[in-house]
């Protein structure tokens, strides 16, 4: 894992995420919400996300995921939060966006809507792109737990995943998908 860099993402970028299910592509732009672009590039690049889970999947709603596999990563992270980005575009299905718990508290858990979810711009969720390839591999990751695996941010059931991490997650909730790992595949000026 490499240290934090605060690096600006380029204007627009693509990232393969390889997981238990398979692949998916996501295509981030920085016009969207440049914070959480520049901030989703620096996880990408530093490896943050690479042998996590997708802790908290709700069928017809979203696929969240962000902590780390390792509790002290997590908490090198967790307090590194971001400003807050306007929404500019709407949490329709495959947009990815960050995870909040009210205004800046954004830092490493991101989602993708798995339908539309216009009810969360309104809560001020701004997306940071969108998956371009690879939804029927977001739609498979294992939805059996919904809420109790990963609580949600604002649900303030996250404790025992922040402290445990993977070998928390694995003894608890042995089905959950696995993210493989996270790459920049292409950079776009």
């Amino acid at each position: 894992m490499q240290p934090l860099r605060a690096q600006q993402a380029p204007a627009a970028f693509q990232a393969r995420f390889e997981t238990s299910q398979g692949a998916f592509v996501v295509a981030v732009r920085r016009d969207w919400a440049p914070h959480g672009a520049d901030r989703c590039f620096q996880l990408i690049s530093s490896g943050f996300f690479d042998d996590s889970r997708f802790f908290r999947v709700v069928a017809a709603f979203i696929a969240q995921f962000g902590i780390a596999g390792d509790p002290a990563v997590t908490a090198a992270w967790r307090d590194r939060t971001l400003p807050d980005d306007a929404v500019r575009h709407g949490n329709s299905r495959g947009t990815i966006a960050y995870a909040m718990t009210g205004p800046a508290t954004r830092s490493t858990q991101l989602y993708i809507n798995l339908a539309d979810n216009a009810r969360l711009d309104r809560q001020g969720f701004a997306p940071i792109g969108r998956v371009v390839a690879g939804m029927e591999v977001v739609d498979r990751l294992y939805a059996g737990y919904g809420e109790q695996a990963g609580g949600g941010m604002r649900g303030g059931r996250q404790g025992k995943l922040l402290a445990g991490g993977n070998a928390w997650l694995d003894a608890e909730f042995p089905k959950l998908d696995r993210l493989l790992r996270a790459r920049i595949i292409e950079e776009m000026p």
